[in-house]
């Protein structure tokens, strides 16, 4: 699953993740165990729709699962979907006409999951407020939001996906919340940013982010992130699409997670992550380069740990046209064999 990138050869990033990752990336070599997902046969997606509380703000949540839940049933493995800067939970869940199977949730439902998204605070259907929705905010959303989830399952681990600042609120979750954890998914994630082609232009407008705390997200930015990288590694009908859902919302976004990154990075260490941890990204992405989530990967302190860079695409796997690659990925990674002691 390794593919060069950002310039680096396979071998300069074989050497860069040592044996011990490539072992780790083939087999799993942690402690948690991961669960199998039992499917219903001929079951169809059922969805529902929650609203956790955080002090005076509502966060949307949805949920879709195989069959409606029935009380005294097996208990379903559990997968959290965390939203990036620019893009509410919407993005987790699309069905373009005529286009194939966009919806993750879709995706891992049908494998089995219990599959939960939610809005976070300034974000789609939930609460709008004065604050910027930085990632410390998010990660008190997704306590509000683990609430629920524990309220209607009984489950209190879970595993939790997270894609670009979705990735950096995840993670930071973890590393304050490590019993809610099972294992962790980190896609499009950066650490220190060094050497970041976006961070680098995003931080032209630093200033902006300090001062504000809502930004323009009009139907062009949300088509740039389909081709601001590599043009061809995603289709812009999805984004046109993603463009027609979103802008109901308006054409603001809260700044925090773009301040963050662009200014206070790193916000996660990943040496308190403790939960089994995949890095996944696109072989085009600019948010970092291999050298910096290589870093991040060295220093996490589970065994269990992968690092993929997925050939064809960019910076949002979950919407590429080589999406089912980071399916497979993804998959295989949740539903690893349990590890044997040496």
């Amino acid at each position: 699953m390794f593919s060069a990138g950002d310039g680096a050869s396979r071998r300069s990033i074989m050497k860069g993740v040592g044996v011990g990752g490539l072992l780790a990336a083939a087999f799993g070599s942690g402690r948690a165990r991961a669960e199998t997902p039992a499917k219903s046969a001929g079951a169809q997606i059922w969805r529902g729709e929650y609203w956790a509380q955080k002090g005076d703000v509502k966060l949307y949540m949805s949920r879709k699962r195989l069959g409606a839940p029935q009380k005294g049933e097996h208990a379903r493995p559990i997968l959290f979907l965390v939203h990036g800067s620019s893009i509410s939970s919407l993005a987790f869940d699309l069905t373009p006409p005529g286009l194939g199977e966009y919806s993750i949730m879709n995706v891992f439902a049908r494998h089995g999951f219990d599959v939960w998204t939610m809005d976070h605070e300034g974000y789609g259907r939930s609460t709008v407020t004065s604050g910027n929705s930085d990632i410390a905010s998010g990660v008190e959303d997704l306590k509000a939001a683990i609430e629920v989830v524990k309220r209607e399952t009984g489950q209190s681990r879970m595993h939790f996906f997270g894609e670009s600042s979705g990735a950096l609120r995840a993670a930071a979750f973890a590393a304050v919340r490590p019993d809610n954890v099972n294992r962790l998914v980190l896609c499009a994630l950066t650490y220190t940013g060094k050497g970041s082609p976006t961070l680098t232009k995003r931080a032209e407008q630093v200033e902006y982010f300090k001062t504000h705390n809502r930004r323009k997200r009009d139907r062009e930015m949300i088509m740039s992130i389909f081709t601001r990288d590599k043009p061809g590694t995603s289709d812009p009908r999805v984004g046109e699409y993603l463009a027609n859902l979103e802008l109901k919302y308006g054409e603001t976004v809260p700044t925090g997670t773009y301040l963050d990154m662009t200014a206070h990075l790193p916000v996660v260490q990943p040496e308190k992550v403790l939960a089994p941890v995949q890095i996944l990204r696109g072989e085009y992405d600019g948010i970092a380069t291999n050298e910096d989530i290589l870093d991040f990967y060295r220093k996490l302190p589970n065994g269990d740990r992968q690092v993929a860079i997925l050939p064809g695409l960019a910076h949002s796997l979950a919407l590429g046209i080589n999406r089912e690659q980071f399916w497979h990925a993804m998959h295989a990674f949740l539903t690893a064999p349990p590890h044997v002691n040496v």
